[in-house]
């Protein structure tokens, strides 16, 4: 949980602190202004030659605005911005001059707008907020209070509301990851099973695509969102990555029977792992981690041979797991070896979700179901700023159109490998003589 830590140095230290505070803020309030100055002079400038019947300057400078306090990162600013009077008539319009620096009626900087919603979300509880913006902004920031944090609440649920309902026709989702991820809820007593769905459009950027309420990721629920999210235009995504859920796989055979089931590894050698005594889980673990990194597909069928007999006589239940469905895990060398690193987990779900459940810690759990969804959803939005590009996105509209891959190499219609130099050296020499032979 995050603390404000009062300064407990002395008089003197404060003293000083507050010295360099005021010299930070005044010279950010003076360059604000010469900045202000010379954007005025600029405009100014630029319509000198605008003149009325008279030879008069239709553009002039027209003094300064009443005071008013500005927000920025090193405190509270008294700023009295240079006002323009621009007489002139464009179209029958009266023109007027608006700065791009200090617009009309702003009070806080984009930054310290984005802050208060960032703090609640990583974690800051309201009832800190006063002291821990006092320490950062000073004792006079204004238009920041727990009560503001409740009205951004509100608001987050109402942009939530129509996020979930935007249309999808212009997105086309190649891959898609897919998981449930439950945290509390405090007043209410089941758990809230948040149905994630995160996807990879054909430049590489990744998005969230939906986040739904459902009932222990239960087949009718997540039917139901892949329905929705079908009607609202999403294409069929050509590789869906997910857990051993039984619940999301059967629906995506109905909704979107076409696409490929890709298993996560990370869930799978979890599983498998859980099955052996914690002597035979560090060896177990290592060959298992070589088979996910397999280079071939052939290499990761001979790996799993090696684990079975090695294990199958004494722990059949581990074996037993890993060779169930162990296709679904291996549909990633079908695909681009560039892509191999995002396709066999479920990593940009788990990742990201660890933010929701360090701000579900700090407050026992969001009050109401709506309001978990709402603060998930913001946080999920914060996360898709950071999002990097898929590696070898270039490859993505290729995998679109269906072009074939072998053990992650492009493979021409003749049955010739090609684009072997996206391959890793020690992949190229036996993958390009198994795909020619």
């Amino acid at each position: 949980m995050l603390k404000v830590v009062e300064n407990r140095h002395g008089d003197e230290a404060e003293r000083e602190l507050s010295a360099l505070d005021r010299l930070a803020r005044e010279g950010a309030r003076r360059m604000l202004e010469q900045a202000l100055a010379a954007e005025v002079e600029s405009y100014v400038n630029r319509y000198r030659d605008a003149r009325d019947d008279d030879g008069r300057a239709l553009v002039v400078r027209n003094g300064r605005a009443p005071a008013r306090s500005v927000v920025v990162g090193s405190g509270v600013l008294e700023i009295q911005a240079p006002r323009v009077n621009d007489k002139r008539v464009v179209d029958g319009e009266r023109q007027r001059f608006t700065s791009e620096i200090l617009p009309p009626y702003l009070r806080k900087s984009q930054s310290i707008s984005e802050l208060l919603p960032a703090l609640y979300l990583r974690g800051l509880s309201t009832g800190d907020f006063r002291g821990a913006l006092a320490a950062l902004l000073g004792d006079n920031a204004p238009g920041f209070s727990p009560s503001v944090v409740t009205r951004l609440v509100s608001t987050w649920q109402s942009e939530f509301d129509a996020w979930r309902k935007r249309a999808l026709t212009d997105r086309d989702y190649v891959y898609i990851w897919a998981d449930g991820v439950h945290f509390n809820v405090r007043l209410e007593d089941d758990r809230l099973a948040a149905l994630v769905i995160i996807g990879a459009r054909q430049d590489g950027t990744k998005e969230v695509i939906a986040l739904e309420d459902g009932f222990r990721e239960s087949t009718e629920s997540w039917a139901a969102l892949l329905r929705d999210l079908k009607a609202r235009g999403l294409r069929a995504p050509v590789v869906a990555v997910g857990d051993g859920a039984l619940g999301f796989w059967a629906a995506l055979r109905d909704v979107f029977p076409k696409t490929r089931e890709q298993r996560c590894w990370v869930h799978k050698l979890a599983n498998v792992l859980d099955k052996l005594p914690k002597s035979q889980q560090p060896k177990a673990k290592s060959l298992l981690h070589e088979m996910m990194n397999a280079a071939t597909k052939a290499e990761c069928e001979r790996l799993m041979a090696t684990f079975a007999t090695h294990y199958e006589a004494k722990y059949p239940k581990a074996v037993k797991s890993l060779q169930t469905e162990a296709d679904k895990l291996m549909t990633h060398f079908d695909f681009p070896a560039e892509h191999w690193k995002h396709l066999r987990t479920t990593n940009p779900i788990e990742s990201t979700f660890a933010t929701v459940k360090l701000r579900q810690r700090v407050t026992k759990g969001a009050g109401s179901r709506k309001a978990g969804l709402a603060m998930a959803y913001r946080l999920l939005l914060l996360a898709e700023a950071s999002w990097r590009r898929l590696n070898g996105h270039q490859l993505l509209p290729l995998v679109r159109e269906g072009v074939q891959f072998v053990d992650g190499i492009r493979v021409e219609p003749g049955g010739i490998a090609s684009d072997t130099s996206k391959i890793k050296p020690k992949k190229t020499k036996n993958q390009t003589a198994k795909v020619a032979a």
